[in-house]
C-alpha cells in the first residue's frame, strides 16, 4: 500500500515537472508576444493621436472657413477629442486580446451604473448643448451669473464647463449645468450700452449752472454717442447733497472707460464751475443752559 502511494505521487510530480518545463519552454515566445503586442499598442497610440490632432486640425479650419462661432468649434472639437481618443482605446485593447464588442456590450449593460455616476458630467454636457443651441451668450462675451455672483468675459465653452476671466485676470471655471440653470446677465448682447452715473452737489449750489456742466461734460465726450439722447437729471434728495444723474450711451467696448472717464472730468469741471461735492456730514446743535445759582 505505501508503495503504491509513493508511485502516485512520483507520477503526480512527473506530470507537474513537465507541466512546468513546457511552461517554461513557451515563456519566451509569449513574452516575446507581450512584447510585440507592447510595441504594437505603443504605435497605435503614437499613429492614432497623431490622426486624432490632424483631423482636430482640419474640422476647426472647416468650422473657422464657415464662420462657425468660437464656442461651437470649442465644443465640437471637445466631443471630437473624447469619441476619437475612446475609439483608439478600444482598440489597443483588441490588440491585447480584448473582445471590442464584449466591451461595449459591458459598458452598455452597465449604463444605469455609469449613468448615475456621470450624472452631473452628462448634466453639464446637456447644458453645453443648451448653451450652443439657445446662445444666452458666446465667447468674447462678459457676463455676470446669478448663482455665485461670478462674472468675467468667456474665453472657451467646453463640452462640460466653460472658463470666464474675470477683470483681474482671474480664470474661472463654471459647469455647464450649473449656467444653463441659472440666471445669465450678458453685458456685451446689445451693440451700445448705457451708462448712469450718480454726482451729488451742494443744496446751496446752483442747481441748473451743474446740469448744464454735466451736460456739457458728456458733449465734448468723443466716446459718447451724441446721436443717442443725453439727460442730466435729478436723482434724489439726500440727506447731504442734492443727487444729480448723468445719462448716455457709448458703444459697448467701451463702456468702462467712457464711464471712467466721465466721472473725472464731472468732478474736474464742477470744480472749475466752483460748485461744491459735499461729503456726508452731520450738524450738532449744542443748548446753552444757564447754570443755576
Amino acid at each position: 500500500m505505501l508503495i503504491t502511494d509513493m508511485e502516485i505521487d512520483i507520477e503526480q510530480i512527473s506530470r507537474e515537472l513537465n507541466a512546468l518545463e513546457k511552461y517554461m519552454d513557451t515563456l519566451p515566445e509569449k513574452a516575446l508576444g507581450l512584447g510585440v503586442r507592447v510595441v504594437v499598442a505603443a504605435v497605435l497610440f503614437f499613429v492614432g493621436s497623431k490622426l486624432i490632432k490632424l483631423i482636430r486640425k482640419i474640422t476647426k479650419k472647416s468650422l473657422q472657413r464657415a464662420s462657425a462661432e468660437t464656442g461651437v468649434i470649442q465644443f465640437l472639437d471637445g466631443l471630437i477629442k473624447v469619441g476619437l481618443y475612446g475609439l483608439l482605446i478600444l482598440i489597443i485593447a483588441g490588440n491585447f486580446g480584448f473582445d471590442a464588442t464584449g466591451v461595449v456590450a459591458l459598458v452598455g449593460s452597465a449604463g444605469v451604473t455609469i449613468g448615475l455616476a456621470l450624472q452631473g458630467s452628462l448634466s453639464n454636457l446637456a447644458g453645453g448643448v443648451l448653451i450652443l443651441m439657445l446662445k444666452p451668450f458666446k465667447v468674447g462675451d462678459f457676463i455676470a451669473e446669478s448663482a455665485h455672483g461670478t462674472e468675467g468675459t468667456v474665453k472657451e465653452i467646453g463640452i462640460f464647463y466653460t472658463r470666464l476671466e474675470t477683470a483681474d485676470g482671474k480664470a474661472v471655471v463654471l459647469p455647464n449645468g450649473s449656467l444653463a440653470n441659472n440666471s445669465i446677465t450678458n453685458a456685451s448682447f446689445a451693440p451700445i450700452r448705457r451708462v448712469d452715473l450718480k454726482v451729488g452737489i451742494a443744496y446751496d449750489a446752483d442747481l441748473k449752472k451743474a446740469k448744464a456742466v454735466l451736460g456739457e461734460v458728456m458733449e465734448q465726450d468723443a466716446d459718447v454717442l451724441h446721436e443717442e439722447p443725453t439727460f442730466v437729471f435729478v436723482d434724489d434728495l439726500a440727506d447731504s447733497a442734492v443727487v444729480l444723474g448723468m445719462r448716455c450711451f457709448c458703444e459697448n467696448a467701451k463702456y468702462w472707460e467712457v464711464r471712467w472717464r466721465l466721472l473725472e472730468d464731472a468732478k474736474l469741471a464742477l470744480d472749475a464751475a466752483e460748485i461744491e461735492i459735499p461729503f456726508p456730514q452731520v450738524d450738532l446743535h449744542l443748548k446753552e443752559q444757564g447754570a443755576e445759582e
